[in-house]
């Protein structure tokens, strides 16, 4: 089913953050168990710092800037270690990372995307740890173009099926997804690229063939 929401096919940030919201979404619906470390540690970095600024408005607002300018400098070094934290956490901890989760015979995924400049692919890495043994990675790339059709909505069925053929966990999960290829089972980019007129044409004509050939038979009973 597509998405009743609409994005533009030519904003990569729109096309990835739409597809990564997308991952929490299917894997919890999945009984997973998603795992908030490293979203709360964030949170409480950025907020610790917001918390900083506005306390140094207020005292500074309230007391004036001579009476609180030590306070003030050392808010200033402490909020800049904070930011400095929050942008190291981002890029060498998180390093992309949407989703940390456990299934539930206790294997661990963690999945991270990204994308490229001026390139419409979806670039995944997922590493996979099952319970009590040694992690594994799984790198994969796709157009965007298979799950989002011309005028920017969001086919979820081809995404979920493309998570779930290429990621063993998530496929144990669905194996209704798993089973089904993409060429088989999701509608295929060239399928995604033709405008809603041209498939109610098509349904029409199809309508329409079917009746006739009914009709057809009806009329050679008759004959008979």
């Amino acid at each position: 089913m597509a998405s009743q929401e609409r994005i533009s096919v030519h904003n990569l940030a729109d096309l990835k953050n739409t597809s990564d919201d997308a991952i929490p979404n299917y894997l919890n619906s999945l009984k997973f168990k998603q795992d908030h470390t490293l979203v709360d540690t964030r949170l409480a970095l950025g907020y610790g710092a917001f918390a900083i600024a506005a306390a140094c408005f207020l005292w500074d607002y309230k007391l004036g800037f001579e009476d609180t300018k030590w306070y003030t400098a050392a808010a200033v070094a402490l909020y800049t270690i904070i930011n400095g934290a929050l942008t190291l956490w981002i890029s060498f901890v998180e390093k992309g990372t949407v989703y940390q989760g456990t299934a539930s015979d206790g294997t661990k995924i963690s999945v991270s995307t990204s994308t490229k400049k001026n390139e419409p692919t979806y670039y995944v890495v997922v590493e996979i740890t099952p319970k009590g043994g040694a992690s594994q990675k799984i790198e994969f790339a796709r157009s965007f173009t298979e799950w989002f059709d011309v005028q920017g909505h969001f086919i979820a069925l081809p995404f979920q099926t493309m998570l779930a053929t290429t990621v063993s966990p998530i496929g144990k999960a669905d194996p209704k997804r798993a089973v089904g290829l993409p060429s088989t089972s999701a509608p295929s980019s060239d399928f995604l690229n033709v405008d809603a007129e041209t498939l109610d044409a098509l349904a029409a004509a199809e309508s329409t063939g079917t009746d006739s050939g009914a009709a057809g038979k009806k009329s050679k009973r008759r004959k008979a």
